[in-house]
């Protein structure tokens, strides 16, 4: 979540000021998506958040019992849950259109289009768990390649592709290339089926409505890892499962494209980048229940806590209230105050300040324990 409200920071803004420095090329490559192929920072965020509600899930479940809840009541819970998250990713994908924008490849509504199914499975044993993966990836894999991949002769540019694109693929990797893959060609008719005003075509950036079914399993992923973490093992053997199931994730989803068999694309979330994220997301947790838990050092990351113990606020200040904080900073202390350290840092000046404000909101709340959940 913090990573998400510092794009407010703008840094690839402050690189093309200085478009010699590698330092500030590197800031801004790894605060934006890649292309097609590959995986930056900011390419994260989203297995980090859908990783995070797996994790979460079995604490949830264990409180819910404890307090004497049947599963029947859970699971009507869980599937309102969903429904709210897909409508509240509806909304903000809506704000400031003239009409309902009917997307669902928002974060919020591809966690809530997967979110019930994932609350069922964390009922199962941890062998089913691992069956569903199992079965989702593998299933997903076939379903994309079994789907014609485009031709020599097929237009790119009438699906906003530009022609010979250096991002798309050759041979049999082609069957994910951008708009004229499986989930593209499931959008062209399901998106149809809202009121729009104009025919759904294809996603400028290739996102895709299915995407939820492989994101499904990196919440799976981490609805195991949180079983890990819920056990009785000690506390050594827990961050090794966690490390060498970052290590195994990382080096199989890379290896995976590198051979062709499934190109590592978190836009349209292959099953290779649903593996290779979830690498990084256990590698993350290692580190963090490391710091955290094992040597006690929770003050390194409470910064962090303020924004993640609240972090469904978060997302939606992070949707709605940028401008209206930096509108209010500049006329309160100066049109100018931004562009005190130069020009070139202004748009880095102006986010900082509009993040350090929505911190102090969050902390705000989070000292009054006002917390919102759905």
């Amino acid at each position: 979540m913090f990573l998400l409200l510092a794009e407010w920071l703008k840094l690839s803004h402050v690189a093309k000021s200085f478009p010699k420095s590698e330092i500030w090329a590197l800031l801004s490559r790894h605060q934006q998506h890649v292309e097609w192929v590959g995986c930056s920072l900011h390419d994260l965020i989203q297995p980090a958040f859908s990783f995070l509600v797996g994790v979460a899930l079995p604490y949830s479940i264990a409180s819910r019992l404890a307090r004497g809840q049947s599963t029947t009541r859970m699971a009507g819970h869980a599937f309102w849950r969903a429904l709210v998250l897909v409508l509240l990713g509806i909304f903000l994908r809506s704000m400031g259109k003239d009409r309902t924008n009917f997307t669902f490849e928002d974060t919020l509504t591809q966690i809530g289009l997967g979110y019930g199914f994932l609350f069922l499975l964390g009922l199962r044993p941890v062998r089913d768990q691992w069956i569903a993966l199992v079965v989702i990836l593998v299933g997903y894999w076939g379903a994309f390649a079994l789907y014609p991949a485009p031709g020599p002769d097929f237009d790119y540019t009438s699906v906003d592709v530009p022609k010979d694109w250096p991002q798309n693929l050759s041979g049999f990797a082609a069957h994910w290339n951008k708009n004229s893959n499986l989930a593209w060609a499931f959008d062209t008719w399901f998106l149809n089926l809202f009121p729009r005003k104009t025919p759904f075509l294809d996603n400028r950036g290739g996102y895709a409505t299915l995407s939820f079914i492989p994101t499904l399993a990196t919440m799976i992923f981490g609805l195991i890892a949180g079983g890990v973490l819920k056990t009785d093992r000690k506390v050594w053997l827990k961050l090794g499962w966690l490390t060498a199931a970052g290590i195994l994730g990382l080096f199989l989803g890379a290896a995976l494209g590198e051979l062709d068999f499934c190109p590592v694309v978190k836009r349209i979330w292959t099953p290779s980048w649903a593996i290779f994220s979830a690498g990084w997301c256990f590698l993350l947790l290692a580190l963090f229940y490391a710091v955290v838990d094992i040597a006690g050092l929770w003050w390194v990351a409470s910064p962090l806590i303020v924004i993640g113990t609240n972090s469904i606020a978060a997302y939606c200040l992070h949707w709605l209230v940028e401008d209206f904080i930096t509108a209010n900073l500049k006329t309160h202390f100066g049109q100018e105050i931004f562009a005190a350290f130069g020009p070139e840092y202004e748009p880095l000046v102006q986010g900082a300040a509009a993040l350090a404000v929505v911190w102090l909101i969050l902390f705000w709340m989070y000292r009054r324990k006002l917390f919102i959940k759905i």
